[in-house]
């Protein structure tokens, strides 16, 4: 069992909020639009202090507890690369301006993050009170793997019941009124498609922490390492969309490497509570083979992908779906 000090959940909770300032204040003090050099930049800066805190923590808690860390980190990182892809459709389809891209991300990234602290608190309560939520959590994501599969060449339907109750509640404007998210017409309090944007890449954040947080789950039970892996892999997200959104269309396979990956950490969930819960004699899948096989699947999804492309120049990659657009209207 790992037991962080507070002084350990006071330092690592002061670096991540020391990222987000940063990232606040270059998303939304400062718009503009962000250059490939830029992205480039920032992408590494980030990923590089995940794998500094990867290595400092390895070196104080084990390299045990480390490799979950790095499983987790790949985990969360590779389904944010398909958040990423959820997040170019919205800002495609409210037509959001580069300039104020960045205010967007920085702002869905904070609300994954505090969604994601809620889930993590909430799933650890649960895994600690009731083993059976080790088989729950699998099945999860065993019907999200099938789901995502099933529709891997469709992309989500941004404008979901959310978004529709947004737009009734609030008139919204034709303009984005320099950033705003609420102004005045005619005296009348407004919403700008810029809030509306907010609101459908927070209502698709909350669908992405259903997920994610069993699917780490699956790789540690410490609630320390899944929020510290979440973070670090959400931190980036910002500059990692303004380098890899023109690249994201060639990613064929990502949606159906993300399906393997989610069924693989199912089943090794369903096969961790049958350990507990039924037979010592049920095989469990261990952190370095997990960490092999996502490691291996994703290499696996990326190659099939530039093959694919490089054979088929027309392909386009779709961020997939848990389910067809055809659902809205009653049909499947």
């Amino acid at each position: 069992m790992l037991e962080v000090t507070a002084l350990g959940w006071t330092l690592t909770i002061a670096v991540i909020v020391a990222l987000l300032a940063l990232d606040l204040a270059l998303g939304v003090l400062r718009p503009h639009a962000v250059g490939f050099r830029e992205a480039t930049a920032w992408s590494v800066f980030y990923i590089a202090i995940a794998i500094a805190f990867g290595f400092v923590f390895a070196a104080i808690a084990g390299w045990d507890y480390g490799t979950e860390y790095f499983a987790g980190y790949i985990v969360e990182k590779s389904l944010s690369v398909d958040n990423l892809f959820v997040f170019v459709i919205i800002m495609g389809t409210f037509a959001v301006p580069e300039k104020y891209q960045q205010e967007v991300l920085t702002f869905g990234i904070i609300i994954a993050l505090v969604l994601r602290v809620i889930f993590i608190a909430l799933g650890a309560t649960l895994l600690s009170l009731f083993s059976f939520m080790f088989l729950i959590f699998g099945l999860i994501l065993i019907f999200t793997a099938v789901q995502l599969f099933r529709h891997r060449d469709e992309d989500p339907d941004p404008d979901n019941a959310v978004v529709r109750g947004a737009k009734r509640l609030f008139p919204v404007s034709k303009d984005f009124v320099g950033g705003k998210l609420f102004t005045r017409i005619d005296g009348k309090r407004t919403a700008t498609p810029l809030f509306i944007t907010l609101i459908a890449i927070g209502s698709a954040d909350l669908l992405f922490a259903l997920d994610s947080i069993p699917a780490v789950f699956g790789v540690t039970e410490e609630a320390f390492i899944v929020f510290a892996a979440n973070a670090f892999a959400l931190l980036g997200l910002r500059a990692l969309f303004f380098l890899v959104k023109g690249l994201l269309d060639r990613l064929v396979y990502l949606s159906t490497g993300l399906s393997i990956i989610l069924a693989f950490i199912g089943v090794k969930l369903v096969l961790h509570w049958a350990h507990k819960d039924i037979s010592t004699a049920v095989p469990e899948v261990s952190t370095p083979v997990s960490l092999g096989v996502i490691v291996a699947v994703l290499v696996i999804t990326t190659v099939a992908s530039i093959l694919k492309v490089r054979k088929d120049p027309d392909t386009i990659a779709h961020a997939g779906s848990l389910r067809a657009r055809e659902d809205r209207s009653g049909q499947e």
